[in-house]
């Protein structure tokens, strides 16, 4: 009995220590549970019978400088599923089949993935953002349970595909992703809301129950310097040459304020419509402007002068001589025109002429005088670093290291080769040379405003430093004004304006050299030249077709945006009077032919193809005699007297080097000889030499090929 008892005990005792370990482990369980991870389930508890619809912040609008919008915020639908409200409802696996049919195939998404939204353990999931109107009502006439519009903004952009690769785009998730609206977003974005909504265990909204609601802040304006109509008179122009017969791969126009830095026309070929940003790649909104490099040509030539001056290493009566090319140790550097070569030139005709041997002796002349004098000037000048402009992915140009450059990376380097600049780099800096030597910092942004449409910033002009004196600026901008009034730039001139500038032809570098036969055209230029307002950059990109040079495609464009952009601005026109400085010749000169034994006719006709006009004196049927020598410079407009007499049947060959195929053409027809020609461009050779004594019907053979600066004709090769 006593050993019942005590094994009885003993079951007690082992139920009574169970019970006590099973309390001990629940009571541990709940000491975690309650303590350590109290915040966790309060938070579990909150999300059960909370939820936090968001409230999309709007994005800033933006304006261009007169106040015009050029991206704002509207209304947009967009569709979203409460799958607990589907579980609550208690829709069958047919009605849930039925929905997301009807879903998929209007929204496109895919069956699956509407399915698994429609199932899952959630009371919030997007279907799809931002969609038409015309699909959001259907989807409400459709009533179907769990499956809610809401309203937020969407980005809209009123001009379509105009500043497309300035502004950038918005996403769905109104993240700025290109451009202004991507560089800017931490300023246009805003801060997005919350509304929060009590439920019960059943998911029942409770009546009368506390709703937080957090307000959202729409995001700040900013207001552009960008001038809509002058980037609609640049964008036109990029139409145009788009639409030329043979196009170019690429044009790009870039317009900035000379004397504020202010940019007012970034234009470039191959825009997207950022409406439908989806729909294009992402070189629609690429800027070129600040993210590529090429190589600037003559149109670098502008530095190298105004460096000299400034330095006073040259003045304006300095002389230089072109024998066709210069020795740079073992390698020749030709001129573009070495077939015919400059020979003793001042200053001023070295600019006009873009001559490079000039330009090799005056780049050694800088750096005679202070090793590395030339490179310091260069980097002042902004190349070789960014312009802080605030755009994304702003290049620096290349440039080789200050330490690495040789003679020859001088050499080149002085007439534009051996250095890639942005097109923001180049229009800033030959706003420097024009606006009295000042570098200033390219802007983009005119103002900041508030949600209100306030003004809560604005931004001045920012000066960067000083580069060259007022005088040598002074100085640059007359010679750049005679090489548009009578040099390579002429296709630039506007009637009644001044403008200033230098044509490029730069051949394109490539993985293991230049590039046969690709080129950028470049205008570089300002206006007017004796208070300068408007700097202007005219790029294309591979121009096809047998006009590729600078002075021929984008001189020619620079003169429409000059024409156009002067005038809207209100720029008074001048007088021809003051159409340049006193100091300056206007005037074009030709090299008259040789006219002996021509007949008046023919003779007249010569003389009409070269730009001079002719006067018959005495008898006879031929000429024997002319006022003027051949070869003697004459001003275009010149009268030229011919002497008639009996005469014989010898003809002199004119000199038709510079000359196109078909003026050539016309002049050998007018003097009775017949052509044979080779290559394309301009006459560099001409078989028989000039003034060679033929007879009539000789057959006379142009070699023709690239001239006006080219940069093919600028490649270092061995001697």
């Amino acid at each position: 009995m006593a050993s019942e008892r005590t094994n009885l005990r003993k079951k007690i005792t082992g139920l009574l220590i169970f019970v006590l370990a099973v309390l001990c482990v629940v009571f541990l369980r709940l000491v975690y549970l309650q303590i350590f991870q109290n915040e966790y389930w309060q938070q579990q508890a909150a999300n059960a019978r909370t939820r936090e619809t968001p409230i999309i912040a709007e994005r800033g609008d933006i304006y261009d400088r007169n106040g015009n919008i050029l991206a704002i915020s509207i209304s947009s639908d967009s569709v979203y599923v409460n799958p607990n409200e589907i579980k609550k409802a208690k829709i069958d696996d047919a009605k849930k089949a039925e929905m997301a049919t009807f879903l998929s195939n209007l929204l496109e998404l895919e069956y699956e993935g509407v399915m698994k939204k429609l199932e899952a353990d959630s009371t919030f999931i997007w279907l799809k953002r931002k969609i038409d109107f015309d699909i959001s009502s259907q989807i409400e006439a459709a009533d179907y349970v769990g499956i809610e519009i809401m309203e937020e903004p969407r980005r809209y952009y009123p001009k379509g595909t105009l500043m497309a690769q300035v502004l950038g785009f918005a996403g769905v998730d109104n993240q700025g992703l290109e451009g202004i609206e991507r560089a800017y977003d931490d300023i246009l974005k805003g801060v997005d809301g919350t509304i929060l909504t009590e439920y019960d265990a059943r998911s029942n909204e409770v009546p009368q129950a506390v709703h937080k609601l957090v307000d959202a802040q729409d995001g700040q304006g900013l207001v552009l310097t960008l001038d809509e109509n002058i980037q609609y008179f640049c964008e036109r122009a990029i139409a145009d040459i788009m639409a030329w017969e043979e196009p170019p791969t690429a044009a790009s126009i870039l317009v900035m304020g000379t004397k504020t830095g202010e940019i007012l026309a970034m234009a470039m070929s191959g825009a997207g419509d950022p409406n439908e940003f989806g729909s294009y790649g992402s070189s629609g909104f690429r800027n070129r402007l600040v993210t590529d490099s090429y190589e600037p040509g003559s149109t670098f030539k502008m530095f190298t002068t105004a460096i000299a001056l400034e330095e006073g290493v040259v003045n304006e009566n300095s002389t230089f001589y072109d024998p066709g090319y210069i020795m740079v140790g073992d390698n020749k550097i030709k001129c573009w025109r070495h077939y015919k070569p400059h020979g003793e030139q001042k200053l001023l005709d070295t600019l006009k002429n873009s001559c490079n041997p000039a330009f090799v002796e005056m780049g050694f002349m800088i750096d005679a005088k202070e090793k590395g004098l030339f490179y310091k000037y260069i980097t002042a000048f902004g190349f070789g670093s960014s312009t802080n402009i605030g755009l994304s992915g702003e290049s620096s140009g290349i440039m080789i290291a200050e330490k690495n450059v040789t003679k020859l990376d001088l050499a080149t380097m002085s007439f534009g080769q051996s250095v890639s600049v942005t097109p923001l780099q180049m229009v800033s800096a030959a706003s420097a040379i024009a606006n009295g030597g000042t570098l200033l910092q390219p802007q983009i942004i005119k103002q900041i405003l508030d949600a209100d449409g306030n003004v809560i910033q604005d931004f001045g002009i920012k000066t960067v430093r000083q580069v060259i004196s007022e005088s040598t600026s002074r100085k640059m901008c007359e010679f750049l004004e005679e090489v548009v009034a009578n040099g390579t730039g002429r296709s630039a001139y506007v009637e009644g304006y001044r403008v200033a500038g230098k044509t490029g032809t730069a051949q394109k570098a490539g993985a293991g050299g230049y590039q046969e036969g690709k080129y950028v055209a470049s205008f570089c230029g300002f206006a007017p030249a004796n208070d300068p307002e408007i700097t202007v950059l005219v790029l294309i990109d591979e121009p096809s077709g047998a006009l590729y040079q600078g002075g021929q495609v984008a001189a020619p464009v620079a003169q429409i945006i000059f024409s156009e952009v002067l005038r809207y601005l209100g720029v008074t026109a001048q007088t021809s009077e003051e159409s340049i400085c006193a100091d300056i010749d206007l005037t074009t000169f030709v090299d008259v032919p040789d006219l002996r034994n021509l007949s008046y006719e023919d003779a007249a006709q010569v003389l009409k193809l070269y730009g001079l006009t002719a006067k018959k004196q005495g008898s006879g049927t031929r000429v024997v005699a002319q006022s003027y020598s051949a070869n003697e410079k004459l001003m275009i407009g010149t009268e030229v007297i011919l002497t008639m007499g009996t005469g014989s049947d010898s003809l002199f060959v004119p000199d038709l080097t510079g000359f196109s195929l078909g003026e050539a053409t016309n002049i050998l027809s007018a003097y009775g000889l017949k052509l044979k020609s080779s290559g394309s461009g301009y006459v560099h050779e001409q078989i028989p030499q000039p003034s060679t004594e033929v007879t009539k019907g000789k057959l006379i053979e142009l070699i023709l090929s690239e001239e006006d600066e080219t940069d093919a004709d600028m490649n270092v090769v061995a001697p």
